[in-house]
């Protein structure tokens, strides 16, 4: 263990027209500092999440956090991007500067503010997470690159239809107990399964509920060092393990149904803390499209290749089940504000291991593991979670 979560703070995820990016940062950077009980002087560090891309002209965000109180003036503030695992890689960075003694107490705050902008807008801004010589061109944007993935998989595997409708039906219906998520509705197998005027098709076999959404937001956590954080009188939660393996951009170059950026971060990960997937109490992974999550339960150990739709068949993956995956519904009800996203995983899980996610609660909740990632499993972020006091 080198170092703990003390501190979180969480906005509702969705169109949020009367905020700002800068409104969202200072609001979690308040309230996350508040929950630590620290004061904002106790901070030795600030890193910030924000992917931008042209969804914010306000560039250069890292001393936004500044506007949260005076006491951050002077004090060290980064901003750091990787795509959609940007928050991941905000976490990961302040882990780093605990671990190198250069910080005792860290703020790490991911935003995103991405419905202002013109859809048409949206959508070439989030395909330059992909490899733009090979997929510039997609039609359906980034979507269209998963659909293109799922394409594939259909073809190797058989239709997984029911698979990827039974993913979405599980998400939402955890959203429905998330006071953060942007879509609290249960949609129910059917619906999510048929093809309709309320659910179209976007990109190869996708429907809208196989597509996470469109979202602002902002999340934050304190970090600490493990001494400091005993001193603080607060449940504290651990970070037992994390890693990082960046893979080629193009997918040319891969065999993109493995995931193996993802599966290697995932061995790393349970290598590090000495368990097997299996001790996990639940886990949140990066369900930006239903066909991730499928290929991801296969990337982590769960399934061999092409059998992951058991777990969904079996219910193992339900919030009751054996492991339960997204319990907080996921990007896929809770949206994807993507300098936010992975943030927001650490802050829900922390909230899960401190016994305070109220009717998200997994029952017994001890160790939680999390899975953030960029591009078409590019940047691929593993930690592992758990309460030490």
């Amino acid at each position: 263990m080198t170092a703990c979560i003390v501190g979180i703070a969480h906005t509702p995820f969705g169109k949020l027209d009367t905020e700002s990016v800068e409104s969202l940062i200072v609001r979690v950077a308040r309230d996350a500092v508040a929950d630590a009980g620290i004061s904002p002087a106790d901070v030795d560090e600030i890193v910030l999440g924000h992917f931008n891309g042209g969804f914010s002209a306000q560039d250069f965000t890292a001393a936004l956090v500044l506007q949260a109180d005076p006491a951050f003036r002077f004090k060290p503030a980064t901003r750091v991007e990787n795509a959609c695992a940007t928050g991941s890689a905000a976490v990961r960075q302040g882990l780093k500067s605990i671990v190198a003694r250069d910080a005792r107490i860290v703020l790490v705050v991911g935003v995103e503010q991405m419905t202002k902008t013109p859809g048409p807008e949206i959508g070439g801004i989030l395909l330059k997470a992909s490899y733009l010589p090979e997929d510039g061109g997609t039609p359906a944007g980034f979507a269209g690159v998963f659909g293109k993935i799922a394409d594939l998989y259909f073809q190797q595997y058989g239709d997984q239809s029911d698979a990827l409708a039974k993913i979405a039906a599980k998400n939402h219906r955890n959203g429905v107990a998330n006071p953060y998520a942007q879509l609290r509705k249960d949609f129910g197998y059917e619906f999510c399964r048929a093809e309709s005027d309320k659910n179209p098709r976007v990109a190869g076999p996708l429907k809208r509920t196989d597509c996470s959404l469109v979202s602002d937001g902002a999340a934050a956590i304190v970090l600490a060092d493990v001494p400091t954080a005993l001193k603080l009188g607060k449940p504290v939660v651990a970070f037992r393990a994390t890693a990082h393996a960046q893979d080629f951009l193009p997918m040319s170059k891969r065999d993109i149904l493995k995931f193996e950026g993802c599966a290697e971060a995932w061995q790393r990960a349970l290598a590090e803390a000495g368990i097997r997937i299996g001790d996990l109490s639940f886990v949140e992974t990066h369900d930006c499209f239903t066909i991730a999550e499928l290929i991801e339960y296969e990337a982590m150990g769960l399934a061999r290749p092409g059998e992951g739709a058991r777990l969904l068949d079996e219910g193992i993956v339900e919030k009751d089940g054996k492991l339960p995956v997204n319990p907080s519904g996921g990007l896929k009800a809770k949206g994807h504000p993507i300098g936010a996203t992975g943030v927001s995983m650490h802050a829900i899980s922390a909230m899960q291991l401190r016994g305070e996610a109220g009717d998200m609660q997994v029952k017994d909740a001890a160790l939680g593991g999390i899975f953030n990632m960029g591009g078409t499993a590019v940047a691929n972020y593993v930690s592992i979670l758990e309460r030490i006091r």
